[in-house]
């Protein structure tokens, strides 16, 4: 008996992995680039991850001997080297670890207080809603990188790596792209507030906090998803801008994209593959982020899906 009885369930299992891979491989069809940003983003964070084990070189590894200075791209040096005589493709690849963590620890606190924001200033009344809602509206008012700097200038004392400042610039941005994520949510919960799940919670005598995060939070989580997919590239663009104006966390062993762009930007007129490079890496890593969330909420959201 019990094997007849594993029998259809290793049979359901098997359907739905290929349901599944169906399914991916029909997204995929459909979205075909959103589904090239998805692989070009994968690949990211897998070098981000294996940066120390696949660079051939430290990142401050400057020998004359081994190194020539301001040498074009070659075979030996596949991205050239800068003025320090650096392998540029070593600081590439471990560059992405700083640029990708923090976008990605950015995004986390962002949408953390973003979400927590918006919830609450969808659900709340008078003197609560005004307290929730003019800090997101004086944080909108200012140029985001104007914001940056101003507030990475305050916290942000230290110069060089430390996790202590890897946390104060990632909490730093996370403040500055939450506002947009909190608008998000807000209107997403606006939508469903009236709903009549939402209206039976209620009449059986469930608590604001237990509705919003027990019945209403798993209904939006589809335009959270999405706006932290886009919101990642943002914030690596946004940690690339501080670190060329020599506001971020990078040193000469834990360079970030937007560090090598500044360390090199008297060298641009001599070596073109020193602004090339790190320029191209932002832009691919800013641009694969946004085509994957625009591809994610072509699929996430119905109504578009039904459209297209």
């Amino acid at each position: 008996m019990a094997t007849q009885a594993a029998a259809p369930l290793m049979q359901r299992e098997v359907f739905a992995r290929r349901s599944r891979r169906a399914g991916l491989w029909r997204v995929a069809r459909s979205k075909p680039i959103g589904a090239i940003a998805a692989l070009i983003c994968i690949l990211l964070v897998l070098v981000a991850i294996a940066a120390d084990v696949i660079a051939p070189q430290a990142a401050d590894a400057g020998d004359p001997l081994k190194n020539p200075r301001l040498q074009a791209p070659s075979l030996s040096h596949p991205f050239g080297t800068d003025n320090l005589f650096r392998d540029m493709y070593s600081r590439t690849l471990i560059g992405s670890r700083i640029s990708l963590g923090i976008g990605f620890t950015s995004v986390f606190f962002g949408t953390i207080i973003g979400t927590t924001l918006g919830m609450v200033a969808a659900f709340s009344r008078g003197w609560v809603a005004f307290v929730v809602g003019r800090p997101i509206e004086v944080i909108l008012g200012f140029p985001p990188l104007v914001l940056a700097v101003f507030l990475t200038a305050i916290f942000l004392t230290s110069k060089g790596f430390s996790w202590k400042g890897f946390f104060i610039l990632s909490l730093t941005i996370g403040i500055i792209i939450a506002p947009a994520t909190a608008r998000i949510v807000r209107g997403s919960v606006l939508s469903v507030r009236n709903l009549q799940y939402v209206e039976a919670a209620e009449s059986v005598g469930n608590s604001p906090l237990r509705i919003m995060f027990r019945h209403v939070l798993p209904n939006v989580v589809a335009p959270i998803i999405v706006i932290a997919s886009i919101q990642i590239g943002n914030a690596i663009l946004a940690e690339a801008s501080l670190s060329f104006l020599g506001l971020g966390i990078s040193d000469d062993s834990h360079p970030s994209w937007g560090k090598m762009l500044q360390d090199t930007r008297q060298q641009w007129h001599l070596a073109w593959w020193t602004a090339f490079v790190p320029g191209a890496a932002i832009s691919i890593a800013v641009l694969s982020f946004n085509l994957f969330g625009d591809g994610l909420r072509d699929v996430l959201d119905p109504r578009l899906r039904q459209s297209s």
